[in-house]
């Protein structure tokens, strides 16, 4: 849609599109999360941490994009069934770091070849030909929100 562009038809405009789409991909990867006990927000968690260990609530929390205090919970949740150990206090000044346990790698091991095929079959419903303008496209409309 250009500027001065309207529709009444709220399904045909691109934010209905776009949250269309990523309520499908949430709605398949919390199908497929069930069966590695994870939750999306705790599975992305994960994901940050094997490729950053260490990070804080409030690094995780931007990371994963949900706030401070829901990433709390999902620290917890994570911290209670093993799968990350955070310390009961830091000497640095800064926010409690958390890092996976081996039980963590484990789980995100096998959860990740599902969330990857997700992935994968939404990328294969885009022309290989389009999907680095799509990519960029998707950035461009987030730089132009922040």
């Amino acid at each position: 849609m250009h500027e001065g562009t309207r529709t009444d038809d709220v399904t045909q405009r691109l934010g209905y599109r776009l949250k269309r789409a990523a309520a499908a991909l949430r709605g398949a990867m919390d199908r497929a999360l069930r069966a590695y006990d994870l939750t999306v927000p705790q599975y992305a968690c994960l994901e940050l941490l094997d490729q950053r260990p260490g990070l804080s609530n409030a690094e995780l929390a931007r990371g994963t994009f949900v706030t401070r205090q829901s990433m709390n919970v999902v620290l917890r949740g994570l911290q209670d069934a093993g799968l990350i150990t955070r310390p009961a206090t830091t000497d640095r000044g800064r926010a409690l770091p958390a890092h996976l346990t081996e039980e963590g790698h484990r789980r995100l091991a096998a959860a990740r070849s599902a969330v990857y095929a997700i992935d994968q079959r939404m990328t294969d419903a885009v022309p290989e030909s389009r999907l680095a303008e799509l990519l960029a496209d998707l950035d461009r409309m987030a730089s132009a929100l922040d």
